[in-house]
């Protein structure tokens, strides 16, 4: 595993058959003899009884390696056709326009892709057949995706991208759908109101964000991200998404892909809002917090 800058240990998902099928699925940062980094996907078996994950093989990692530290992504969910989605962050490359990674679809930076169990391609997969394109994409042009979600109703895949200068995002993805970085967005370069590309509903060869935060607005730095599917009535179908440098969990109404913010929780304590789930028996939130010691947050409705 490759620990540096914003590499590491990424995200971690159980077989939907677990534990039937005791594979727990690991994304995680990884570095070649040279140092160059990549993101990569894995798994082992989880014994329970003695606290371990046995026989742990790596499935797939993401060519090229790049000399960086950062933007590896990296969320990793079974969608209901019970394939593997993963997403891939576009390594922080600069060469914004028509030829960076993100735009590249010989490589799967910048990408999610699609994957079977085992790590072999779905035949499926909408580039699968196509002479030089990387077949296990299935979605690209994304910066750097840290949440992902399966809508508990349609089953459509939903994520929370970073844009540069604001621009942040919340996607439905769709099966080949091209989401803009950097050639179309909403965000500016970094301290600047320049945009990065055109404005991605101006493109019809790309997918807009059903949820966006323009350049000037301060922006929602987006990190883990779950549809509340318990018993309250309160928050029932809404999405929550963690807000790291805002420091609170964003709290979102969904009506089909129509996105409404409400009032945020857990705000004003300078906390870095990681990642949330909900607890499949008591319906509560868990909520995790990027700090030294690494608290976890448990919510419920007034």
């Amino acid at each position: 595993m490759y620990a540096e800058g914003q590499g590491g240990l990424l995200d971690a998902a159980f077989h939907p058959g677990f534990p039937d099928e005791p594979w727990l699925y690991l994304t995680y940062a990884t570095a070649g003899s040279d140092g160059e980094s990549t993101t990569a996907l894995g798994r082992g078996e989880l014994d329970l009884e003695a606290g371990r994950l046995e026989g742990f093989e790596e499935l797939y990692a993401v060519e090229p390696f790049v000399d960086s530290d950062g933007h590896f992504g990296s969320r990793v969910v079974f969608g209901e056709d019970g394939a593997v989605y993963v997403t891939v962050g576009d390594r922080q490359s600069k060469a914004f326009g028509p030829d960076h990674v993100a735009q590249d679809r010989t490589t799967g930076l910048g990408s999610t892709l699609r994957l079977e169990p085992d790590g072999s391609v779905p035949d499926d997969n909408p580039f699968a057949d196509d002479s030089g394109v990387e077949g296990a994409i299935f979605s690209y042009g994304h910066r750097n995706a840290q949440g992902m979600t399966v809508h508990p109703e349609t089953g459509a895949i939903w994520q929370s991208e970073h844009g540069e200068e604001d621009g942040d995002e919340i996607n439905v993805v769709e099966a080949g759908g091209n989401y803009g970085w950097p050639v179309a967005g909403y965000g500016c370069r970094y301290g600047t109101d320049d945009p990065v590309g055109e404005e991605s509903h101006e493109r019809d060869d790309v997918v807009d964000p059903v949820y966006h935060w323009e350049c000037g607005s301060g922006g929602f730095p987006p990190a883990g991200m779950t549809f509340y599917d318990g018993d309250s009535e309160e928050w029932a179908g809404d999405l929550f998404v963690g807000n790291l440098a805002g420091g609170y969990l964003g709290r979102f109404a969904v009506d089909g892909t129509d996105v409404e913010e409400r009032e945020p929780l857990l705000e004003g304590r300078g906390w870095r809002i990681r990642d949330v789930e909900v607890h499949p028996g008591t319906g509560a939130l868990y909520v995790a917090i990027d700090d030294a010691d690494a608290p976890v947050v448990r919510l419920t409705p007034e």
